[in-house]
């Protein structure tokens, strides 16, 4: 047992407060989370933690996010592109259940599943009575809260006449994450702490150590453990949390696997987490070192100085944007009610509230270092968790960063780019033992150590496209920022990706056209005209595989990809040869088409789906996230998609709910934006507003919502400014400040009686600025008028100068 330890760490006095909040940029319930999904999710990108709020047991999941199943490895198979040209001959003659049954035989991965994200400890706090007593009878005045704004979670209320507070976060800037307890009374602090390690196959534990710092007594709990083996893969990652804690008064011991504090005035507890992961390729790191610097690092500071650096750093990124609408008296409940009684239009703030906490979801899961936000962010409970918690690359990895521009955290996205670049090692070996090509090419599936090949099975494996669609988000990312240092060290992944499609595509032998074969619409089963073999008759049957050739989605992407490889070459002066190469296939692509129903085809030929309301509505991907559809520019093909969505309605999930409301904000349609947001609030929404796909927490619907609702008041992906292009009449009044769109522009907007009031456009790159807007605006900059033209009705062009901000105002003011 441990004597007395001594307090490192300063008094921060004052307690919790508890204030009317934001109902735009704050979380609160009444009631503790009845379960991990309605916990509220603190995070610095590497370090997550889903907070709780119990009085009687308080429980604190803790993740890191290196932590995952096995270790390096390859799921390359060498050979397989000696059966690709009968695979694609059996594809062209309608043989598609031998083609998937040769594809699942040759072409997929071994081994043909991923390694797994993992949960690294819980935190749990035991409070004997007396204290904070043993069960919830007593306690009044409970409010449990996230301020997006600071990155905090409190937890507050009265027992027994004493007011408890805590306060939990998780710091970018110390790489800890902490915890301080808190009273309005003197000694009313006593609680038994435990670090509980997660079980594996390989390895678990409570933590059953003490650890010490430069020769003190020992101080606080550890845990270490190591990665599982899974499908052959040996795990070799190696993990270390430690606790420790700093009381001001009172008493601390240390009894075999518990931390126990008695009668303190407050108590700081800090966490340092690590594992021995250093890239993709290298396990090489020292966890033990790494958690030891970082609690060296904090000890010795005060309590304030942490939390006060930690809520600086978050605010950096976070207060470049907001979103506020008129609070009703729905606005000031707590969430959980809000989300229950929201109607689409009691509650306008809500949406402000989505859009924000999506932000915050990406400030907290993917930072400049850190890995990319995986399906469920930063935060898992499972050592099995659903879909693995991978990166799943046909719609919710691109989804996670939907709102990276445009929400103005560009540099949040740093992390998805890095594992784009890193996706090429293996992409590279894939497109060259799988398919006899050149470039690199990567599929539906990755994980921490960027395997590439096709996984889980033929109908899944097929989508070639998943390197594409990501190279895609580094054009996004120059067209946004104009930065021509990051367009030129990405242009060789862009073209790498081109490079692969040039050697893959082949001409479809009953049209001419290059397609992709084999191909998919992802996760969708087509319901194909023909002959059964289990009756005599013509009729409609289901294939049993989704593989086709030349999908919609792939076509939409793949004449993206060229575009943009091609656009790249002539900002950076070089390939022109190449360039010429790509434009040519492009202009050889199958092209888009309309079906019998006049709905826009998912797939080359008119064949409906198999499930009515299914979640993908890939075939409309060039209306979101591409551009190829327009209302004013491809109308034919704009009314397609309008069927497909109304054929497709508002069952699916978050994430899918989050991709239809982006689709209809295309299309200039509010109130079905806004009605696909209302279903999602109310069907697939979490207490902690994490979105929900078959009944599990994932993070794409959050982050696809979030950019939704931005797209229903800013657009500017044809070219131009729009200003309030899929306003709901829900939304008369509002104000966003710093989006960003496409140009190098910074946006800010208020209008009132859904018509613009007044915006203010910075320049960052001084370029031709071209803005939509209904009615004549004047331009000034700095109190002087600009020369504008006016190409057409409502449209309004203005040249720039960087550094410059400019004030649009109807004319009639």
């Amino acid at each position: 047992m441990a004597g007395l330890a001594t307090a490192a760490l300063a008094a921060s006095g004052g307690g919790i407060s508890v204030e009317a909040s934001d109902p735009a940029t704050v979380l609160w319930s009444a009631h503790p989370a009845d379960k991990w999904e309605n916990a509220f999710p603190v995070g610095n990108g590497r370090l997550g933690a889903m907070v709780f709020g119990k009085t009687d047991a308080e429980q604190i999941q803790i993740n890191e996010e290196t932590y995952w199943s096995g270790g390096p490895y390859s799921t390359a198979v060498k050979g397989g592109y000696k059966h690709l040209p009968e695979i694609q001959k059996l594809v062209f003659d309608g043989n598609t259940k031998m083609a998937h049954i040769l594809f699942g035989r040759h072409l997929m991965g071994y081994p043909v599943e991923q390694m797994k994200y993992q949960p690294l400890a819980n935190l749990i706090l035991q409070f004997p009575s007396g204290a904070e007593a043993a069960d919830s009878a007593g306690v009044s005045d409970y409010r449990h809260e996230l301020d997006l704004d600071t990155a905090v979670v409190t937890t507050s209320y009265i027992r027994n006449g004493v007011r408890y507070g805590r306060e939990v976060f998780s710091s970018p800037v110390d790489q800890v994450i902490v915890v301080r307890l808190t009273t309005d009374t003197q000694g009313k602090i006593s609680f038994t702490a435990q670090l509980r390690g997660e079980r594996n196959t390989a390895h678990s534990n409570y933590a059953t150590d003490y650890f010490r710092m430069d020769g003190a007594p020992p101080s606080g709990l550890v845990v270490r453990g190591k990665s599982a083996d899974y499908m052959g893969v040996e795990g070799k990652l190696r993990y270390e949390a430690r606790l420790q804690a700093f009381p001001e008064g009172g008493m601390m011991s240390l009894e075999w696997d518990e931390l126990k504090v008695a009668d303190a005035d407050a108590v700081t507890l800090v966490i340092a987490a690590a594992t021995n992961f250093v890239n993709y390729r290298d396990v090489g790191g020292d966890a033990a070192g790494r958690v030891e610097a970082a609690l060296k690092a904090v000890t010795g500071k005060s309590f304030e100085a942490i939390k006060t650096a930690h809520v600086a750093e978050h605010r950096r990124l976070f207060r470049r944007a907001s979103m506020t609408f008129p609070a009703t008296p729905y606005s000031l409940r707590p969430t959980d009610e809000r989300l229950k009684n929201f109607d689409g239009t009691n509650d306008p703030a809500l949406a402000a509230l989505v859009f924000q906490f999506g932000r915050y979801l990406l400030i907290s899961s993917s930072r400049p270092g850190t890995q990319p936000a995986n399906l469920q962010g930063i935060w898992n409970k499972d050592m099995n968790p659903a879909w693995d918690s991978k990166y799943t690359t046909n719609i919710n990895t691109e989804m996670n960063y939907w709102p990276a521009e445009v929400g103005n955290l560009s540099e949040c996205a740093e992390p998805l780019f890095a594992m784009i670049r890193e996706l090429t090692g293996q992409g590279s070996q894939v497109a060259r033992e799988h398919y006899g090509a050149g470039g690199w090419v990567f599929h539906q599936n990755t994980d921490l150590w960027r395997v590439a090949a096709p996984m889980d099975g033929p109908s899944w494996g097929t989508f070639t496209m998943g390197g594409a669609w990501l190279a895609t988000h580094l054009w996004e990312h120059y067209l946004f920022t104009g930065d021509k240092e990051f367009l030129k060290a990405n242009y060789p992944v862009m073209k790498g990706s081109a490079e692969f499609f040039l050697d893959f595509l082949v001409p479809h032998p009953k049209y001419g056209w290059l397609v992709t074969n084999p191909s998919t619409s992802p996760e969708n089963f087509p319901a194909v005209p023909g002959a059964s073999k289990f009756f005599d008759e013509i009729t409609t049957f289901v294939t049993g595989t989704s593989i086709c050739a030349g999908s919609t989605i792939d076509m939409a992407i793949l004449r993206e990809l060229f575009e943009a490889v091609a656009r790249a070459a002539d900002v950076l002066g070089v390939d022109g040869e190449f360039k010429a190469k790509v434009l040519a296939a492009r202009a050889r692509l199958a092209p888009m088409r309309i079906g019998r129903k006049g709905n826009l085809q998912e797939w080359l030929e008119d064949w409906d789906e198999s499930e009515k309301s299914h979640r993908h509505i890939s075939g409309l991907w060039g209306l979101f996230p591409g551009r190829e559809i327009s209302p004013r520019r491809t109308p034919k093909f704009a009314e397609g998609s309008k069927v497909v969505l109304e054929q497709r309605g508002l069952v699916g999930n978050g994430w899918a709910s989050a991709w239809k409301a982006a689709c209809w904000a295309r299309l200039g349609n509010g109130a079905k934006a806004l009605e696909n947001f209302a279903y999602a609030v109310r069907n697939y929404t979490t207490e902690s507003l994490f979105s929900i796909c078959s009944n599990r927490l994932q993070v794409d619907g959050a982050f696809g919502m979030s950019a939704a609702i931005a797209e229903m008041i800013l657009q500017s992906h044809e070219g131009e400014i729009a200003l309030l292009p899929a306003l709901p009449e829900s939304w008369p009044d509002g104000e966003v400040k710093g989006l960003c769109v496409r140009g190098g522009f910074e946006v800010s907007l208020r209008w009132k009686g859904g018509r613009v009031e007044e915006a203010t456009i910075f320049s960052k790159n001084g370029t031709a600025c071209r803005v939509r807007a209904a009615g004549p605006m004047k331009v000034t900059a700095s109190g002087k008028p600009i020369k504008t033209s006016n190409p057409e009705t409502n449209v309004i062009e203005f040249m720039t100068s960087p550094g410059n901000v400019y004030l649009m105002i109807p004319s009639t003011r």
